[in-house]
């Protein structure tokens, strides 16, 4: 089976392994894990924040910035196709109280200084105001677009100026650095907080990061808790977490391959698929997606439902050339 749903399913390499059963442990919610503390360092230089904290998933990591970054009942400016808005259950209504004020970033999901200004709702007697503007880098929903530092520091611009935060959810934010020829700290320079998964390109079995200022770091400690975030000796978790930051250096292999793959699916009759900036390769397909993706999952290759004619392949470090070759067949068989 050539599994292409997501670079969520990759398996841990036997170092990665080894490094979680020789990890240093101690108790994390004591502050005394320092694999933890290791891993936390070192992302926090990487992505050029003061601190860092580690979470178990990219969803909970999203879900503590809004809340520490805003009061219940204001509003959060989202791009209306991004994860935290489309697949996080509600959560920013659940958990910090905020109502989501969707806007449009185009084809690419780039948001732009006009739509924040358009977007931003002052606090008055009878409106909550804007309290958090949140950008996706890479955006998945848009097909892994990359966005330009550029961009990002237009959008932070200006909601920095009407006094709004903004978090940046970067769960992919290493495959835009790679993609773009940049560092994730630069791309990450201007917001106030960044959330990176080191579970899908990176290969860790578990978790994501969570960065910002000492003072915000401090705050999601304190939520991470409330939200039932709170390990312990999470440094068998954090040891493989570590190598998988070492992984960042590869995911152009991933992109290559997703070129790849989808030069040669745009060639098959009945599907089209545009050119990917980074790993997510969509498709259109002639026939409704689920019945395509049942003829592709007989041929033994996963891809996942993106639209009524629309499907998703994710290329990933568990998926090499061959592997590539292989999926174009058998995708064309059940095309």
């Amino acid at each position: 089976m050539i599994d292409l749903r997501s670079d969520t399913v990759t398996k841990p390499s036997p170092a990665m392994r080894e490094a979680a059963a020789d990890a240093e442990v101690g108790d994390d919610v004591y502050g005394e894990d320092p694999t933890i503390n290791d891993l936390e360092a070192t992302f926090a230089e990487v992505v050029g924040k003061e601190a860092a904290l580690f979470v178990p998933s990219g969803t909970m990591g999203n879900q503590i910035a809004a809340k520490v970054h805003t009061e219940a009942g204001q509003e959060a400016l989202v791009e209306r196709e991004s994860h935290v808005y489309k697949w996080e259950l509600g959560g920013l209504a659940q958990h910090a109280g905020l109502q989501a004020r969707t806007i449009d970033g185009g084809d690419r999901g780039v948001v732009t200084p006009r739509a924040v200004r358009e977007g931003y709702v002052e606090e008055d007697d009878h409106r909550p105001g804007t309290g958090l503007l949140c950008l996706e880098n890479t955006h998945n929903s848009k097909g892994g677009t990359a966005i330009a530092a550029e961009r990002i520091d237009a959008a932070c611009e200006t909601a920095h100026d009407h006094g709004v935060a903004v978090h940046l959810d970067g769960a992919r934010l290493f495959n835009a650095a790679a993609a773009l020829e940049t560092d994730a700290a630069r791309l990450a320079r201007e917001v106030d907080s960044v959330m990176c998964c080191l579970s899908k390109g990176l290969g860790a079995p578990v978790g994501s990061m969570l960065a910002g200022s000492e003072a915000f770091v401090e705050a999601a400690h304190r939520v991470r808790k409330l939200f039932g975030g709170g390990m312990r000796q999470a440094g068998m978790i954090a040891a493989p977490g570590l190598l998988a930051l070492d992984n960042r250096e590869r995911l152009a292999e991933d992109h290559e391959n997703a070129r790849r793959l989808a030069e040669e699916l745009d060639a098959i009759e009945g599907l089209s698929a545009r050119e990917p900036e980074t790993n997510i390769v969509l498709v259109e397909t002639a026939d409704p997606a689920e019945a395509f993706l049942e003829r592709c999952e007989r041929e033994d290759v996963l891809g996942v439902p993106f639209g009524e004619h629309v499907v998703r392949f994710c290329t990933h470090l568990d998926v090499d050339t061959d592997d590539i070759d292989a999926a174009v067949r058998r995708i064309e068989r059940a095309a």
